[in-house]
């Protein structure tokens, strides 16, 4: 393979003589294991532009009708990702004299995040022609990586390197696309009757914002308005309900698809937030300024104080909260990270609060302490609070209830994840009472998100991650093992906060699927899963998204190192096998091109390929002895990380993502599918 630099060029029929058609490949690492981008192409005339819009490949446009560009999607590589891109030289039209490569990110992310960006090409055979590193990225998040380009009766590869701070719009209007800007629309509905005289909705939604700033909107549930939920990436306040009384007018809100440009001069300048947390440094501030920002806006926000604690049995009342409050106990006072305190019908519920975050593990003699305290008190709940994930028989913290007492006292447990599920809930999708409250949990989601917060979540797989995981490589792991069982735990738990992520995204319940009957021992379910682990060397579970029929299961094998998130599809009833394989294929139009279908066949495996492969012919899917199919199984293949760890990065880090890219690259298309499921049904 030729190496080139940047502005270099070279002929790509003088380097093989396969050359009439090419795979592209672009590729990149992140340190962080969290960085990512979408490749586009574009085919360009003599006048250095677009021919029409059509001409513009990406990730919602991924194929040309004539076969001459299709993009095949992202493969896992040892230290990050690559993006492919199928180009058919011989079949680009005529008056193309250019196809450019590119790249860009969202969401506030920069090339300069991330290292190790090549773009390479290789011919039909598969061998690599020439390859091209790309250096110095900083603040672009737009990168033309190169470009293809006809010289008389043969094809040259440019190193070009140029990057964009305008983001994919802007390079994309530079060769001529239309690009349409993302506003606001504002519908008025028709006024109902005031609330009081004088009073408007305007005037109660400005006195509500802080700084006297410009009045956030006020608007109806997304199901009143008619709309879908709003994407995660948008920004500002997502579309809330009305409150309580009636307002003089209500406006719905469609929020932008995409944030709207910063008036800041570069990227140094940082948005001002309610909470900061840059200058936090130890666990102790993490921790205070943590447990005072949370219970704050509980008691701020009833609808948010309430959902996080209806479930340990508090009442629906008037809500204050108190941080650090002395309580006597024995020779010196302690002192409870917090305290709720719930009032209704002249009576208090009481609950005392001990917070962990970055990592750190709840002590047991501490927790101990708070429910004596509790308990002398007449108290009715102690709430631990960490980023570990609280199962089923499984106590966070194992501690004494001394059943002398005539005054019991609830020990639960909260993770991160779910407050910060919670809120996104609200925000999201299920709205609150006014447009401050929207605002106050939309600060809080960026604290809770915020690398130095300390809230992230479970992102440890625990001290028993390594030995296992080394034991099953080297074989020398056996059946009973009791830090299987631990690594078991630590999976689940994981499950449960990959369920907790995606549903707050979907607003929808995402729940772990457990196939044993009910009642059943948590703990012998965990041991039998153990013993498996030791003789197969994998850890599987199964999930399911409140209103679908289709199952998702999760494979991580820790042998070959690959995480696989598969589905099964059922074939339409009394479709012909051959309609139905198109009909799926179809359905999987925007799918990765690295996803593998296989025919499920009764008593055996039916045929199977990779969905780059299947496209041209569905006919591959059905079985050579006419045996009927009973559905299809969709598997997504991906490198897994394995450091323990305390960030997000390594294997916790890749099934989440491989969770996520599942879902959105492949069962979000089989909407079809379920609703005739359903029918059937």
């Amino acid at each position: 393979m030729q190496e080139i630099s940047k502005g270099a060029n070279v002929s790509l029929t003088a380097l093989s003589e396969d050359a009439g058609s090419v795979v592209v490949s672009l590729s990149w690492t992140s340190a962080s294991g969290a960085g990512d981008a979408d490749v586009s192409v574009l085919l360009l005339d003599a006048n250095g532009k677009v021919r029409s819009d059509n001409d513009f490949y990406f990730y919602n446009n991924p194929a040309a009708a004539d076969g001459s560009v299709q993009l095949l999607g992202k493969t896992p590589t040892d230290n990050g990702d690559e993006d492919r891109i199928s180009v058919d030289l011989s079949a680009v039209p005529e008056d193309v004299v250019r196809i450019v490569v590119a790249a860009s990110q969202y969401g506030g992310a920069r090339f300069g995040d991330l290292d190790d960006l090549r773009m390479t090409v290789a011919d039909r055979s598969g061998d690599a022609l020439v390859g091209f590193s790309v250096e110095g990225a900083g603040a672009e998040t737009a990168f033309i990586f190169g470009e293809l380009y006809r010289r008389g009766e043969e094809w040259k590869f440019r190193a070009v390197g140029q990057g964009y701070e305008t983001g994919l719009a802007g390079l994309a209007t530079d060769f001529g696309i239309d690009v349409d800007a993302d506003e606001d629309e504002v519908e008025a509905e028709e006024p109902a009757a005031p609330e009081k005289p004088g009073t408007s909705a305007g005037a109660d939604v400005a006195a509500a914002v802080p700084g006297g700033g410009d009045p956030l909107p006020a608007a109806v549930p997304a199901s009143q308005a008619g709309a879908p939920p709003t994407p995660p990436a948008a920004a500002g306040v997502p579309a809330q309900t009305g409150g309580r009384g009636q307002r003089t007018t209500r406006k719905k809100v469609t929020l932008p698809k995409v944030a709207r440009k910063s008036l800041a001069e570069n990227d140094s300048w940082r948005t001002a937030r309610l909470f900061p947390v840059p200058s936090l440094k130890s666990d102790k501030e993490r921790e205070v300024r943590a447990t005072s920002v949370l219970l704050s806006v509980m008691a701020q926000v009833p609808e948010f104080g309430r959902r996080l604690t209806a479930a340990f049995g508090a009442p629906a009342g008037r809500m204050q909260t108190f941080t650090e409050v002395p309580l006597p106990h024995g020779d010196a006072p302690k002192r409870p990270d917090g305290v709720i305190r719930v009032e209704r019908a002249g009576k208090l519920w009481t609950a005392l609060v001990e917070t962990k975050t970055n990592g750190n593990a709840l002590k047991t003699e501490q927790v101990q302490q708070y429910v004596d305290i509790a308990a002398r008190r007449g108290y009715e709940a102690v709430i631990t609070l960490s980023n570990d994930v609280a199962l089923e028989g499984a106590p966070i913290v194992d501690v004494k209830i001394d059943g002398r007492r005539k005054h019991k006292v609830s020990l639960w447990h909260l993770s991160w994840a779910e407050v910060a599920h919670q809120a996104q809930m609200l925000i999201r999708h299920e709205g609150v009472g006014n447009a401050a409250h929207a605002w106050l949990l939309q600060e809080l989601l960026e604290y809770l998100q915020h690398e130095h917060s300390g809230c992230h979540g479970f992102q440890n797989m625990g001290p028993a991650w390594v030995p296992v995981r080394n034991g099953i490589d080297d074989e020398t792991i056996g059946i009973g093992d009791a830090r299987a069982v631990d690594v078991v735990e630590s999976w689940e738990r994981l499950i449960r906060q990959v369920c907790l992520r995606l549903g707050g995204e979907l607003g929808q319940k995402a729940l772990p699927v457990q196939r044993s009957r009910r009642g059943s021992d948590p703990r012998a379910r965990r041991t039998a899963a153990a013993e498996r682990l030791c003789t197969e060397g994998r850890l599987a579970a199964e999930l399911r998204i409140d209103g679908t029929t289709s199952v998702i299961g999760v494979i991580a094998d820790l042998r070959t190192m690959k995480v696989r998130t598969c589905v099964d599809v059922p074939a339409t009833e009394g479709a012909y096998p051959l309609a139905a394989a198109k009909r799926l294929i179809r359905l999987l139009a925007e799918a990765p091109a690295d996803l593998h279908v296989q025919s499920l066949v009764e008593g055996e495996n039916g045929p199977r390929g990779t969905l780059e492969r299947l496209r041209p012919e569905p006919g591959n899917l059905l079985p050579g002895d006419g045996a009927p199919i009973a559905g299809f199984r969709l598997t997504l293949i991906k490198g897994m990380g394995n450091s323990r760890g305390n960030t997000e990065s390594g294997f916790i880090r890749s099934v989440d993502d491989a969770v996520d890219r599942f879902y959105h690259g492949v069962v979000a298309h089989l909407g079809a599918v379920e609703a005739r499921g359903g029918r059937r049904g």
